[in-house]
């Protein structure tokens, strides 16, 4: 006899083991993130202040998924240590870039460590990393083309 209530089973959810894992992950990034005093949304502001060095700020909410409500309190903490600067647009007095610092492009260094110790606690094989990546932002892109 089929179970009518077998897709209420945490069990049978696709979110929980997304949501443990992500926790989790999150979790294993911790000790290694306060050697260097950020969070983990912190630090992937950072990660992409390296690549840019520029950004505005709705283009730092769109490629990190974080709504104004979540970037507002970030952004004036990574403000406050001096990492980046906040002003705006010459072209559109509307438009806010967040700019690195020296102290912000310096910290960079600091943190090249934290992938390598990442990856020594995180140990799924190469090609299991490539899958799971590969899936996951498989699953992102169907989420958000629904979203449109």
């Amino acid at each position: 006899m089929e179970d009518k209530y077998a897709s209420l089973k945490l069990e049978n959810q696709l979110c929980f083991p997304l949501y443990v894992a992500s926790k989790e992950v999150i979790r294993q990034y911790r000790p290694f993130l306060d050697e260097i005093d950020l969070t983990y949304t912190q630090y992937i502001t950072m990660m992409i202040l390296w690549e840019e060095e520029e950004i505005s700020v709705s283009a730092l909410g769109k490629r990190l998924f974080l709504d104004s409500g979540t970037l507002s309190p970030l952004i004036r903490k990574l403000r406050d240590k001096e990492y980046i600067t906040l002003h705006r647009s010459e072209q559109d007095e509307r438009v806010q870039l967040l700019q690195l610092t020296q102290k912000g492009s310096d910290l960079k260094e600091k943190a090249l460590f934290v992938p390598q110790r990442m990856t020594e606690c995180i140990s799924l094989k190469e090609e299991e990393v490539q899958i799971l990546y590969k899936m996951l932002y498989s699953l992102i892109n169907v989420i958000h083309e629904r979203d449109k």
